[in-house]
């Protein structure tokens, strides 16, 4: 299983705005940081903010900051909102499957629960669990 860029700079952007919740992040500190381009930022910004995970306030003094206390939100559900296709193989695709083998083939089964355990582990875990007495991070990020 692989997360997608998208997928991977959102958790990095809201691990940054768990560690700094005292105050707003602008997309330039972020971009910064993580050197990902203001553009990208911009557009990962509006997409979090439509999904209720980010609160976006503009103006001068504006910047981001968490919609929601970061133990309410879990990575698994960052993670299923970012990532838009978990068709590992062929098979799991509707309409779109022309493998010979897939009536006889126990593969798609196995694959499945493969998926749903590591959504699973994902949703056990917060944004929170990521964080928090995450020294070494919030050196990182602070």
């Amino acid at each position: 299983m692989r997360l997608n860029v998208q997928t991977d700079y959102a958790l990095r952007l809201l691990m940054h705005l768990a560690v700094n919740t005292g105050r707003l992040v602008t997309i330039k500190e972020a971009s910064d940081r993580f050197g990902i381009s203001k553009t990208h930022l911009m557009k990962l910004a509006s997409a979090l903010t439509h999904d209720g995970f980010v609160e976006a306030l503009r103006g001068r003094s504006g910047g981001l900051r968490l919609a929601r206390p970061a133990a309410e939100i879990r990575v698994g559900e960052v993670v299923r909102r970012m990532e838009n296709d978990f068709d590992v193989v062929e098979c799991f695709r509707a309409g779109r499957n022309e493998c010979l083998i897939t009536p006889a083939c126990r593969l798609k089964g196995v694959l499945h629960r493969a998926v749903e355990a590591f959504l699973s582990e994902l949703d056990s875990c917060t944004l929170e669990d990521l964080v928090k007495t995450n020294q070494p991070l919030r050196l990182l990020l602070a």
